[in-house]
């Protein structure tokens, strides 16, 4: 009996341990692949081709902390890519009268993770509240982003999806507006429109795990952060919380 129960400890290590492995090469595979992946998508929404192509990529936020909860794994690895990273944040998250120190632990935020206080831009728009019940208006947010596109010729746009990936209605307006400007051909034919894909509560908290999940779902583009690219929001979600960094949280990675 006790042979039996060794031979199945044995072989469950064993599983586990190929399990593991596979999921190295997995995101060794991915994380090599993230910029070429990311170049065909750009080249595609161009009509040239380009052998190299400089990214010039802008994240679209609704509140400060949104970029170091859903969107410091990509931001990183662009960073690491050498591309051109920017933000639009369409309020100062001021839902607890907050804004001006949210605000500036935005800053702190992407400072950590690579963008300078010149590529940020943050919106105050009376019509425009960080409120979860509040109807941003598709006409006003579009506009905005609109704008900001032409006036810096992105050629890569990210932000979340359909599902605004932790449900906000903020998130949601920011997905819609976006939609309403590639369906009426108001972005530049240059310019890749991306978005988060928001996941259920097991696949958002089991790590690297995950990975596998994201390999074998259709997700066009995935991308991948080692040890100190978790860290990294750690350390940012922690300024958004405390002021100062005093504590490392988990954060869970995304995938775009």
């Amino acid at each position: 009996m006790s042979t039996v129960k060794i031979m199945c400890v044995s072989l469950g290590a064993l599983i586990f341990f190929v399990g593991l492995v596979c999921i190295k090469c997995l995101y060794n595979l991915k994380r090599a692949t993230f910029g070429k992946t990311l170049s065909l998508l750009i080249n595609s929404a161009s009509s040239q081709d380009k052998k190299s192509i400089d990214i010039r990529a802008l994240i679209v936020t609704a509140h400060p902390d949104d970029e170091c909860m859903f969107f410091a794994p990509t931001i990183i690895r662009l960073i690491e890519l050498n591309a051109s990273v920017h933000l639009l944040c369409l309020s100062e998250g001021d839902y607890y009268s907050q804004g001006a120190e949210r605000k500036q632990e935005l800053l702190q935020s992407c400072a950590l993770l690579g963008i300078p206080n010149s590529r940020i831009t943050i919106v105050d728009h009376k019509n425009l509240p960080d409120d979860p019940k509040a109807e941003w208006k598709v006409s006003l947010v579009s506009s905005l982003i609109a704008k900001h596109i032409r006036a810096h010729s992105f050629n890569m746009v990210l932000t979340f999806d359909g599902s605004g990936v932790s449900g906000h209605a903020n998130h949601i307006a920011i997905y819609k507006a976006v939609s309403h400007l590639a369906s009426s051909g108001q972005v530049p034919n240059d310019c890749c429109l991306l978005s988060l894909v928001t996941v259920g509560l097991f696949r958002k908290y089991i790590s690297f795990l995950e990975l596998p999940l994201s390999c074998l779902l259709p997700t066009r583009l995935c991308c991948c952060v080692g040890l100190q690219g978790y860290r990294m929001p750690c350390f940012a979600i922690a300024l958004n919380s405390c002021g100062s960094v005093t504590s490392t949280s988990s954060s869970h990675g995304t995938c775009s």
